[in-house]
């Protein structure tokens, strides 16, 4: 219906154009028309004038010798002209000496004075000319002409036809060149249509028809009742085929997942591509039972691999799904649920769907209440540094303090590493905290220097966010060289995972940490994927055996395996062995047996503050004595 009224509003708008341009030629021709009018008039005064003057010049010595033959023989000189209907000579008196008449025309009459006096009259039909017959100066008589308006007219009429005529053609000309630029505006118009509604690289609507689409079905909703399901699909890790593959096989890769999930849905619903790798459906029937059966079998379809130019690449998605009205009274409110939902199915582990809860809600209003406070946290002092101690096996000395940053939040209380870290990485927020923890842990070392406390050797843990910032090595070295800090001192720890994230990238970044004399350490090791052929790349120092694996050991068969594994394959590679987590002494037990270099846990000391370690740091002989028990 509104294209239906778009279209003939321009119709209407060309109709009215149209109009208005034939008035105004109309207008035009008629104006050219009077001007020719009064042209051919006075042209026809003017022939007259020369012919009357002729006939006077002639008529003297007549009018002298009233000589009446040989008037007429004057006037019949103008039958030549075939538009003079009468002409007579006429004496000053009024008395006629001759006359003139073309066929049955009646004969002029003598002139009124009011014709002497303008020396020219038009009628419809006809015209009167009068001119004075002079003899030495001296009028003696007067020559009257009578002409037709007969040529006038058809000149006028011809002129008539040939304005119209061009005016009609200049007309038509319009008509067909407004007809014409209308097309190309209409043409324009549905390609703009196009751009703005459909996303070029899929062929889907795009986040503007989304838009436009979820507002009509939540209005018919509100009309008749029912209700409407949205389900907001974003494709794991499609970043990486971009940066690996190229944003032409991104592309390829978008518009061959696009088919499968159009394959995926029934007629009545829409799918639409709302940004770089998120989608929408929008389900008009049955949303309450359906979202999660479509989901599913989304995700299914996805299962397979995409053949792309080469290669094979496997594509997983993490789905959330709210529908209206039940989880949203608005369109803001029901994306921004299904929205939540989606994250909280990427939380899970990605590859998977989430149905929105209220809870899910409250859970992201906690986050968004985290991130805010986090963000005034390092302007209010509220972000502290605890170390714990690490100890040597081999002779129970110290050896180290692993740097662990705490939140101390003035209404919340300790906010848990798990729960703020997190909000840290994913806003970004982790860079700058990074670089204090850095610079709060060189001073602090200075500090217990000043103290007569010695060099302490001090580890602090690096994000993946720190590990991409092009600022990281100068921080680093301008921490040291403000503190007086030897590079030997700072150990920094990369967890498995963020190694592995860009092999090549972070390898160069070691190369040059350790050229530095900077000591390093994977941390969380066993925990990610890397293999041999990639472990003996990195130019480290050192492994962390993550505490999941020291937890149960010893009885746990697997997690005595792996340690010991791992134990034996890092001092194979020439590399220390960090042991954290231990709380017993059956575990110390174990990996002394197993040869574990370094232990750090709860058995030997728990994470203080720096009061606290340098009163630990001045005396620690209890956890010398257990180590060597």
């Amino acid at each position: 219906m509104p294209h239906t009224s778009a279209a003939g509003l321009g119709r209407w708008l060309t109709l009215a154009n149209l109009a208005s341009a034939a008035t105004a030629l109309l207008v035009a021709s008629v104006l050219l028309i009077v001007f020719q009018f009064l042209l051919l008039r006075d042209a026809m005064v003017e022939d007259l004038g020369v012919q009357a003057h002729i006939v006077s010049d002639n008529s003297v010595a007549a009018l002298l010798f009233n000589d009446g033959r040989a008037g007429t023989e004057t006037l019949n000189a103008l039958a030549a002209s075939p538009s003079i209907q009468a002409a007579g000579i006429f004496t000053l008196g009024g008395r006629q000496l001759a006359s003139y008449t073309r066929g049955r025309a009646a004969p002029v009459a003598a002139p009124a004075p009011s014709l002497l006096e303008a020396g020219h009259r038009f009628g419809v039909t006809r015209m009167e000319l009068v001119r004075y017959v002079d003899s030495e100066d001296v009028h003696i008589g007067y020559v009257v002409v009578r002409a037709g308006l007969d040529r006038l007219y058809g000149r006028l009429l011809g002129y008539i036809g040939l304005t119209l005529s061009i005016a009609a053609g200049s007309l038509a000309a319009a008509y067909l060149l407004v007809r014409r630029m209308r097309r190309r505006v209409k043409s324009a118009e549905a390609h703009l249509h196009y751009l703005a509604h459909v996303d070029p690289v899929t062929g889907l609507p795009n986040r503007h028809a989304f838009n436009e689409r979820l507002l009509f079905a939540l209005s018919r909703v509100d009309r008749a009742g029912g209700s409407v399901g949205l389900l907001l699909l974003d494709l794991d890790n499609f970043k990486i085929v971009n940066d690996t593959l190229g944003h032409q096989c991104g592309d390829r890769l978008l518009e061959l997942v696009a088919q499968r999930l159009v394959d995926c849905l029934r007629s009545a619903d829409v799918i639409c591509r709302i940004g770089g790798d998120e989608f929408a459906v929008i389900l008009e029937s049955d949303a309450g039972t359906q979202g999660a059966l479509i989901s599913a079998k989304i995700l299914a379809a996805l299962a397979e691999p995409f053949a792309v130019d080469v290669h094979d690449i496997y594509v997983t998605a993490s789905i959330g799904i709210s529908v209206y009205p039940q989880d949203g009274a608005n369109l803001e409110t029901l994306i921004r649920n299904a929205d939540t939902a989606m994250y909280q199915a990427k939380n899970k582990g990605k590859n998977a769907f989430e149905l929105f809860r209220p809870e899910l809600d409250q859970r992201v209003q906690k986050r968004l209440s985290l991130e805010v406070n986090l963000r005034k946290a390092l302007e209010r002092g509220e972000l502290e540094l605890y170390y714990q101690p690490q100890f040597s096996l081999k002779d129970g000395s110290l050896v180290g303090l692993e740097a662990l940053l705490r939140w101390n939040h003035p209404e919340l209380g300790m906010v848990s590493p798990a729960e703020f870290i997190p909000v840290a990485e994913e806003s970004g927020l982790i860079v700058p905290i990074g670089r204090w923890v850095l610079c709060t842990a060189c001073r602090q070392v200075a500090a217990w220097r000043e103290a007569g406390l010695g060099d302490v050797h001090v580890s602090v843990n690096l994000s993946a966010r720190q590990t991409k910032d092009s600022q990281l090595v100068e921080d680093i070295l301008e921490a040291l060289r403000e503190t007086g800090m030897s590079p030997g001192q700072l150990e920094l720890e990369i967890t498995e995972t963020v190694l592995m994230e860009n092999v090549h990238a972070n390898v160069e970044l070691l190369q040059r940490l350790q050229t530095e004399g900077i000591r390093l350490s994977i941390d969380d090791f066993g925990t990610g994927y890397s293999s041999m052929a990639y472990l003996k790349r990195f130019p480290i120092d050192q492994v962390k055996i993550d505490r999941t694996f020291v937890r149960d050991i010893p009885g746990d068969g697997d997690d005595e395996a792996i340690t010991t594994a791992i134990i034996a394959m890092a001092h194979s590679l020439g590399l220390s062995v960090v042991a954290e987590g231990v709380e017993t002494e059956q575990q110390l037990d174990f990996l002394r047996k197993a040869g574990c270099d370094i232990m750090q846990g709860y058995y030997f000391a728990e994470p203080g503050t720096p009061e606290r370690i340098q009163a630990f740091l001045r005396n620690s002989t209890v956890p010398t004595e257990k180590i060597r028990a």
